[in-house]
C-alpha cells in the first residue's frame, strides 16, 4: 500500500465565530493537501474553537448551545466540498447539533466529500464543563479509500486516551490508524500515553491539539513498529515517535508506513494475538467501589 500521510493542523481557535474558524481551518487544510497529505486532523470541537461558556452569564448556555451544527449544516457541507475539492480526506471537529445537550463530535469525510465515519467523544470530562456534552455510544471504524489505497480508521477525542479500553475496541474492530483529535496541556505522562496505545495495540496514532497559548501545542504521531524484524530479543527496540510539534501554530506531517505497519501486526505479539478475553469480565462490570466513587460520575 505504500505511505498514508496525516496532517496535523495545530492551530489556535477563534472562539465562537464559526466563520472565523472555518476559514482559518479550510487555509489550513490547502496547508495540508500542499504539504502531499491523505488526511488533515482537525482539532477538539474546532466549529467552536473548544470555547464553552460562563455558566454565570444569564443566557450563556443557551447561546452556547446554540452554536452546534448538524451534519448537513453549511459548516460540515463547507468542508466537505473542501475535501472533494482537494482530493484528501478530513477529520472535521464540531460540537454537533443533538437532542438535549449537543455532542462533542468528530466526521471522517473521504476524499469524495462524502461522510464515512462520524464519532462522538465517548469519555466527556463530567468532572468539569464538558458535563454538558451528550456522551458518545460507540467506538465506529471505517475503511477509509485514498489515493494510496484502503485504511481501516477509527477516532478518539482527548479524554478517551485516558481509557486503553477506547483504543482497544478499535483494534479490534479492524483499526490501523487511531485519529485523535485533542484539547489539553500536553506533557510527559499525556504523551505517553499516545505512544502506549500505539504500542499494545500495533495501530499508529495520530492526536493534534490545539497550539499555544490555547493549549501547549505538541501535537504528536507514533507508529506501533518498536522491533524491527530479526532485530534481538533483548535489544533497545526502534523509537515509533514520527512527529512531534513545538508549540507554536502550523501543519506537521506524519507518515506511516502501512506496508511495514501491517508485516509487523502479522508477526509480532501484541494486539489481539495472545489475549484471553474469557477471563476479562470485571472490565464490564458497572459497579464502582471505593475509592473510586464520583458523585458527578455517570456511566
Amino acid at each position: 500500500m505504500g505511505l498514508i500521510k496525516v496532517a496535523l493542523l495545530q492551530m489556535n481557535g477563534c472562539g465562537l465565530d464559526l466563520e472565523a474558524n472555518q476559514a482559518k481551518g479550510e487555509l489550513f487544510c490547502r496547508r495540508a493537501r500542499a504539504s502531499g497529505a491523505d488526511i488533515a486532523l482537525f482539532p477538539e470541537m474546532w466549529s467552536v474553537g473548544m470555547t464553552f461558556f460562563d455558566a454565570s452569564r444569564e443566557g450563556a448556555r443557551e447561546r452556547w448551545r446554540a452554536q452546534a451544527v448538524g451534519r448537513d449544516d453549511g459548516f460540515v457541507v463547507h468542508f466537505r466540498n473542501l475535501a472533494r475539492e482537494l482530493n484528501m480526506a478530513i477529520a472535521l471537529t464540531y460540537l454537533e447539533k443533538w437532542e438535549g445537550r449537543p455532542r462533542n463530535s468528530v466526521s471522517i469525510i473521504d476524499r469524495r466529500g462524502e461522510i464515512v465515519l462520524t464519532y462522538a467523544k465517548v469519555h466527556t470530562c463530567e468532572f468539569d464543563t464538558e458535563r454538558e456534552i451528550t456522551p458518545g455510544d460507540d467506538f465506529p471504524v471505517c475503511a477509509l479509500g485514498t489515493e494510496q489505497g484502503e485504511v481501516k480508521i477509527g477516532c478518539m477525542i482527548c479524554y478517551d486516551r485516558e481509557f486503553p479500553e477506547s483504543a482497544r475496541i478499535l483494534m479490534l474492530r479492524g483499526a490501523e490508524i487511531i485519529l485523535t483529535p485533542n484539547a489539553c496541556t500536553l506533557e510527559a505522562h499525556r504523551l505517553a500515553q499516545f505512544r502506549t496505545r500505539a504500542f499494545e495495540n500495533m495501530v499508529g496514532v495520530a492526536m493534534t491539539n490545539y497550539a499555544a497559548p490555547q493549549n501547549n501545542g505538541h501535537s504528536v504521531a507514533f507508529d506501533p513498529v518498536a522491533y524491527a524484524e530479526g532485530a534481538p530479543e533483548d535489544g533497545p527496540g526502534r523509537d515509533t515517535l514520527i512527529v512531534e510539534a513545538g508549540e507554536g501554530e502550523g501543519v506537521f506531517v506524519a507518515t506511516f508506513d502501512m506496508d511495514a505497519i501491517r508485516d509487523y501486526r502479522r508477526r509480532e505479539a501484541w494486539g489481539n494475538s495472545y489475549r484471553r478475553p474469557r477471563l476479562y469480565g470485571a472490565l464490564a462490570e458497572e459497579k464502582v467501589e471505593p475509592p473510586f466513587i464520583r458523585a458527578d460520575a455517570t456511566r
